[in-house]
């Protein structure tokens, strides 16, 4: 299966290796570029699904960078990486054409959550990440918003339908609490966390028709879909 091919432009030489060897072992095709000179020519040379770009760098910063990308391709999802967290910064990045933007520190789980997330949402991940899900005596159908089990149906709202999935991709993994909400809810505030406990406690009523299928509480990391089959 083809695997989605990521552009990486990062100075800081121990982040940038840290980034590539952690997508790849994900299962990506990364290529990591030192500055944003470097970036540009590879852009232009190859053909990437997605393109994750610091903002502070020499000879030529991630702004300046997706500037010129944009000139040429309007749709090539960017994520920006940045160690300032000003507002003024996070606008002029999405007025420039930014699909996402996060923070430094970051916890690489919630890199992969966000890049997932926008690679589904342009395609690219369609065939890899189904939209239907089979665990247990469930049929998770995400994009009907529909938990099947045998001839009962159960309707789920948007945000039961996306915590699920993102529980169902991974399967027997803990799923990083703040990764999830600042992916489906944009940021892990107290109010937002006490939200996501709710939504978690109803999918568990949910899945109670599956003694071998249970949302486990992961303290101090987040939860984990478990089969016991």
């Amino acid at each position: 299966m083809k695997k989605e091919k990521l552009l990486i432009v990062e100075d800081d030489l121990n982040l940038g290796q840290i980034l590539k060897e952690y997508l790849e072992a994900k299962g990506f095709d990364t290529h990591l570029c030192r500055d944003g000179e470097e970036g540009i020519i590879t852009f232009r040379n190859q053909k990437f699904d997605l393109c994750i770009l610091d903002i502070m760098m020499p000879k030529k910063d991630g702004f300046t960078l997706a500037k010129e990308i944009r000139l040429t391709d309007k749709h090539t999802p960017i994520i920006f990486l940045t160690a300032k967290s000003m507002k003024e910064d996070t606008l002029e990045g999405f007025k420039i054409g930014a699909d996402d933007y996060i923070t430094k520190p970051f916890s690489m789980e919630e890199l992969l959550l966000r890049l997932m997330a926008i690679l589904r949402r342009t395609g690219s991940l369609q065939n890899k990440h189904q939209n239907t899900f089979q665990f247990g005596s469930f049929i998770f159908h995400y994009d009907q918003q529909m938990l099947n089990h045998g001839d009962e149906q159960q309707k789920l709202t948007s945000k039961e339908s996306e915590l699920l999935r993102l529980l169902c991709q991974n399967i027997n993994h803990t799923l990083d609490r703040s990764a999830a909400l600042k992916t489906i809810w944009k940021d892990d505030s107290y109010f937002n966390a006490r939200s996501m406990d709710v939504y978690i406690a109803k999918l568990r009523k949910y899945l109670k028709k599956d003694d071998d299928i249970r949302i486990l509480t992961i303290h101090g990391e987040g939860f984990k879909l478990v089969s016991l089959k």
